[in-house]
């Protein structure tokens, strides 16, 4: 499975079975996660074996079971759209492995014996990583019209795959509160459109512009 397949595959999930992840796709994850934090000047963290974080009232809540593997989202302020861009590249990456997942930003408990914050950084959330019960549902789509400017009817084509390849990343509460415009120089402008939830707009801004890069291929286009 590519990248752009895993986009169409993955569904979030919020119920898991109790398999253990091998320990080669344990070790293909911390790969991806130490170059993410390399290059972009992250701090996430996989954390196996560990079922507390979503053994209580929040979890519950929120219609989470059998969760023990989950990737921390730790960063220092700024880095909120990296944070979320290099999220979804791994949890691309989980998918082409056979695992499931989901984004998760209140409905878990903290571990903080698990993993490590520094003074200057943020826990924005985690991801939650596993072999799913199931493989998730798709939730319904808005026509690509309703996501995007351009400044004629004549839209490349590979354009019109980035945003389609965008509608379908996950977003908080699945609000899909973004927009990219296609400049009169063949730029692209990503932005975020304003809600309530702005604690995670740009945490989600990331994540759709990964997918609009994986859909549009990168050799097309420069951001603005």
């Amino acid at each position: 499975m590519t990248l752009q397949e895993a986009i169409v595959a993955r569904h979030s999930v919020r119920q898991y079975k109790n398999q253990a992840i091998e320990a080669e796709k344990v070790e293909q994850l911390r790969a991806a996660i130490d170059e993410a934090n390399r290059t972009a000047g992250l701090h996430l963290q996989l954390v196996t074996d560990e079922p507390e974080a979503f053994a209580h009232g929040l979890a519950k809540y929120g219609k989470f079971s059998g969760i023990s593997n989950y990737i921390v989202l730790v960063c220092r302020k700024g880095l909120d759209e990296q944070l979320g861009y290099y999220g979804e590249r791994i949890v691309l990456l989980a998918q082409t492995l056979g695992l499931n997942s989901c984004w998760v930003g209140l409905t878990f408990s903290k571990q903080p014996d698990n993993y490590t914050i520094r003074p200057d950084e943020q826990l924005h959330g985690v991801i939650a990583l596993g072999y799913g019960a199931t493989q998730g549902v798709q939730h319904p789509v808005k026509p690509i019209e309703k996501f995007y400017k351009a400044p004629s009817a004549n839209i490349p084509e590979w354009f019109k795959k980035g945003v389609e390849a965008a509608v379908l990343a996950p977003t908080a509460m699945n609000m899909q509160k973004f927009e990219f415009e296609l400049l009169s120089d063949g730029r692209v402008a990503a932005r975020t459109r304003f809600t309530l939830m702005g604690t995670y707009l740009k945490i989600d801004l990331g994540i759709v512009k990964c997918h609009f890069e994986l859909g549009a291929g990168k050799e097309n286009f420069r951001w603005a």
